[in-house]
C-alpha cells in the first residue's frame, strides 16, 4: 500500500508506530515496556492499537510461538512527509515558512541545532 493512501493516524496510534520504528519490530508487551512511565495505557489497549496499525497498513505481523511480532510495513521517513505535508496543507495553505518561523520562535533550539539550520540552507537546491 502506497503512503499517500494510507489513513490518517490518531494521536495514539502515532505513538505505537513510532515505538514500533524506534524497536524497529516489537511485540506488544515489548511495547508496553517502552512506553513512558507517565503513560499509563493498558496492555490490551496497546494490542489493539498495533492490530489497527496493520489493518491501516502501517504494519505487519508474524507470529512467534503465542506472540505477535510487529514490523513497519510503511517507512518512517514517506509517513512523517506526507502527515506533514498534508498538515502545512491544511494548516497554512501549503507555505511552510509560516511552520518553521513558529517552530523557531516557540520551540527550544539550541546552538547544534541552529548551526544544522544553516548548513541544510546553504545546501544548494536543485
Amino acid at each position: 500500500m502506497s503512503p499517500k493512501r494510507l489513513p490518517a493516524l490518531s494521536p495514539a496510534e502515532t505513538e505505537i508506530l513510532r515505538l514500533i520504528w524506534l524497536l524497529g519490530k516489537g511485540t506488544v508487551q515489548q511495547v508496553c515496556d517502552k512506553l513512558p512511565r507517565r503513560r499509563r495505557i493498558a496492555y490490551a489497549t496497546v494490542q489493539t492499537l498495533l492490530r489497527r496499525l496493520e489493518k491501516k497498513g502501517y504494519l505487519t505481523h508474524a507470529s512467534q510461538g503465542k506472540a505477535h511480532v510487529f514490523s513497519p510495513a510503511a517507512k518512517r521517513e514517506e509517513v512523517i512527509k506526507r502527515t506533514v505535508g498534508d498538515f502545512v496543507d491544511r494548516l497554512f495553505g501549503g507555505d511552510p515558512v509560516p511552520l518553521m518561523l513558529h517552530l523557531a520562535d516557540h520551540s527550544k533550539l539550541d546552538a547544534d541545532n541552529l548551526k544544522r539550520l544553516k548548513k541544510f540552507f546553504a545546501k544548494e537546491k536543485p
